[in-house]
């Protein structure tokens, strides 16, 4: 990571653009281009605990659709786990299905509410009961000459589309504006194929997510840790890219750990939406913890050495927390996938987690995230339902 801090950039490309702008993840991930260390993997020595399988790592290019693919390599483990054969589900045609119900949701609110690319990890879910799945190999999102993707010609052609049918100078709304939004992303991302074939069989989006993906929707849950919300109960997570005002579940912080613990022993893995901007996250070297000491207070020699080894952390509450959410210094800029955990030389416990920026780091796509920076960084966590303590699914009233 770069030596200055990059919320200020990052909270402006949230109010222009939402949850993990195109903008904010290309600072994220060129800021770490030369993004192998010196020295920290020689200074840690993991040893896995538990690393459930799951799909190879993938990138998600110049696009803010982090939200698409760790949720979508959630799904691809909850395939692993059900005993079937993985699948590449089609991020982009996940992302493509959200920008139009964000659109329409955006000029129903008078341009009240975030467009851009961002998303959140129920997006997904609700993609995917709504409109099925491709799989990648039927639907790339490259339909205009890239290897990669690349969306922020796209994006602002329709935010400026979008924003002359909030104007809505003829006073009166046509049927027609769906119909050019629509096509606007199709120019770009390529149309949905009615038809599809796979291994020898014809398919159509809904028909391929019944019979091959075989997830069901409703086993889903999202979680976050608010006290300024009853817990126990539902809310509306108040987060940019919460377009789609969906409820999520209020549990106690420690519980965000023991749902993941619990969910991990038992063979699921965990969606993870949280803020990676903190010092104490580095790609390059694989590692996020929260350090004891703020960053303006440390010597040259302690800034050098935050990575050199494990160090000591800062003791979350539930106050910090929420001050820190509260404050803008938590934000939901970047979604990833907890696949496992993993012990430090000292018996200090990481989640595996993977990422969406390629093979690009010490530990190729992957990296090993403290419970503390979980705590404290977490904005919402997706898993199925069977991965909860019993006495918390009770809690919640929500049966399995």
């Amino acid at each position: 990571m770069t030596k200055f801090s990059i919320k200020p950039f990052i909270a402006v490309a949230l109010l222009a653009g939402g949850l993990n702008s195109a903008v904010a993840q290309d600072y994220l991930v060129n800021s770490v281009k030369n993004n192998q260390s010196a020295n920290s993997k020689d200074s840690f020595v993991f040893k896995d605990v538990i690393n459930i399988e799951n799909t190879p790592v993938k990138n998600q290019g110049s696009s803010g659709t982090c939200w698409s693919y760790s949720a979508n390599s959630f799904l691809e483990s909850e395939m692993i786990r059900l005993g079937k054969q993985p699948v590449e589900i089609s991020q982009i045609y996940t992302a493509r299905n959200a920008y139009i119900e964000k659109g329409i949701n955006y000029v129903r609110m008078h341009g009240a509410i975030t467009l851009g690319d961002g998303g959140a990890l129920h997006d997904v879910i609700n993609m995917y009961r709504k409109y099925g799945a491709l799989p990648q190999s039927a639907y790339t999102g490259l339909n205009y000459g890239t290897t990669n993707n690349k969306f922020g010609e796209m994006a602002a052609i329709n935010e400026g589309l979008l924003a002359a049918v909030v104007k809505n100078p003829n006073g009166e709304l046509s049927p027609s504006w769906q119909k050019a939004y629509t096509a606007v992303i199709d120019s770009y991302l390529g149309e949905v194929p009615k038809n599809f074939d796979f291994k020898g069989k014809k398919y159509t989006p809904q028909t391929f997510a019944k019979e091959v993906i075989g997830i069901n929707p409703d086993e889903y849950v999202e979680l976050s840790s608010f006290t300024d919300h009853p817990y126990y109960s539902q809310f509306v997570m108040m987060v940019p890219d919460n377009w789609s005002l969906d409820l999520i579940y209020n549990v106690k912080m420690n519980e965000l750990t023991d749902i993941i613990d619990n969910a991990l022993k038992n063979g699921y893995t965990v969606g993870w939406a949280g803020d990676v901007t903190e010092k104490g996250f580095s790609w390059k070297n694989g590692v996020a913890y929260i350090p004891n000491k703020n960053f303006a207070d440390m010597t040259a020699e302690e800034k050098e050495g935050l990575f050199k080894g494990p160090q000591t952390e800062l003791d979350i509450t539930p106050e910090l927390r929420q001050k820190a959410f509260d404050n803008y210094q938590t934000t939901d800029d970047h979604g990833m996938h907890i696949v496992g955990v993993s012990k430090d030389q000292n018996g200090k416990e990481y989640y595996i987690v993977k990422n969406s920026w390629g093979a690009t780091n010490d530990y190729k796509g992957y990296l090993y995230m403290t419970k503390n920076f979980v705590k404290y960084k977490t904005t919402a966590i997706l898993l199925n339902k069977g991965g909860l303590p019993k006495d918390l699914s009770k809690k919640l009233n929500i049966t399995k």
